[in-house]
């Protein structure tokens, strides 16, 4: 009987000690704050609302000890500022896509995704089993900045036009909201590529100082109205076949980090990576229906402006290749995985994907 007794007192003892150590081991790391900078509009649950998620997740991860603000685009800094707040500190990390920045360095471009390129399943294969991320990272280091991927929002529309385009003559003297490496192919065609906040879009689209614009696709663009003042919605967005988002991260700040809170971190962005994507693929096709529904024309650009945009988008990797040699360093591996990624998707992928879009479409 004293035995029994001794086991049973034994036994709520040990317990009692792991109800009391558990909260002191978690207690016993740091309290972490950290803001993060952002280049959307709150109004944007897609893309704001996957920023945020990613706060929230690496503060439950860490029994609320590490937590992230998470700041709408221009609340904390200017979004062209975003980079630099990163780099010089003012914020410890920010939520954004990397080709706003390429006027820093056009290889930033390989971030995000070039014109004719990856598509959102091959660009996260290339970044973390096709050599991508160790390019990315030496990179980003130059700048003192550790990077993550921690999104996607998959191929892009064309953008929203007040005019039809039916042939490369069209592009001509167009004036249209389209930065990054979009941008710089449309100007090699002969059209002036503007850079205009999204919240002044839809007036200057309205006032004809725009012709047209391209944002991101029907869910998004749907919210922005743009529809409501450029009738022609083109497809595809061959200038982001592959729109990957990134958070950038003071390299200090995050070698300061426990070791838990690191990986607390790569893992909620991992997780936005795949929700993000997700996310758009569930609501993007009841957005294009409705804007259907509301007049919007659906239009396919014609063969010779694809072609012709493929070919700029070509000879601009020569030129970029050779004024700046880091894009030189990373393009010929890009290209190489490119390839090879075209070989198994045209054999796979791409064969059940035609006939069953076919098959389904035609019922």
């Amino acid at each position: 009987m004293q035995r029994r007794r001794f086991l049973s007192r034994s036994a709520v003892a040990a317990g009692v000690g792991v109800s009391v150590a558990m909260p002191a081991v978690a207690q016993s790391q740091p309290t972490v704050r950290w803001r993060m900078s952002t280049a959307w509009p709150k109004s944007l649950d897609t893309l704001f609302g996957s920023a945020d998620e990613l706060c929230k997740r690496v503060s439950a991860l860490t029994d609320g000890k590490f937590e992230i603000r998470c700041f709408p685009g221009g609340e904390i800094v200017p979004v062209p500022q975003n980079m630099d707040a990163v780099s010089n500190g003012t914020v410890e990390c920010n939520h954004l896509l990397a080709t706003f920045h390429i006027g820093k360095n056009t290889a930033l471009a390989f971030d995000a995704g070039l014109s004719f390129g990856l598509n959102a399943r091959q660009h996260n294969a290339w970044v973390h089993y096709g050599g991508g991320m160790a390019l990315l990272r030496k990179l980003y280091g130059k700048y003192g900045i550790t990077n993550f991927v921690c999104g996607n929002v998959g191929v892009q529309m064309g953008g929203w036009y007040r005019k039809e385009i039916k042939s490369v003559a069209d592009i001509k003297g167009l004036k249209m909201r389209i930065g990054g490496i979009g941008g710089m192919v449309l100007s090699k065609l002969g059209g002036v590529p503007q850079q205009i906040a999204p919240g002044e879009v839809y007036s200057a689209l309205e006032k004809g100082t725009l012709d047209a614009t391209e944002f991101v696709g029907p869910y998004d663009d749907q919210k922005l109205g743009f529809n409501k003042v450029a009738p022609f919605y083109y497809s595809p967005g061959w200038f982001e076949g592959s729109a990957s988002i990134t958070t950038m991260v003071n390299q200090k700040a995050f070698e300061a980090l426990p070791a838990a809170y690191k990986v607390a971190f790569e893992v909620a962005c991992n997780e936005q990576t795949m929700k993000m994507i997700a996310h758009y693929d569930a609501v993007n096709p009841p957005a294009l229906r409705n804007l259907i529904a509301a007049g919007t024309q659906l239009r396919y650009f014609p063969r010779d402006v694809m072609d012709a945009c493929y070919k700029a988008s070509q000879e601009l990797w020569g030129e970029l290749s050779e004024k700046n040699p880091d894009f030189k360093e990373i393009f010929p591996a890009w290209r190489q995985f490119q390839q090879d990624q075209a070989s198994w998707f045209r054999v796979a992928e791409n064969a059940l994907d035609n006939y069953t879009f076919n098959a389904v479409t035609s019922r």
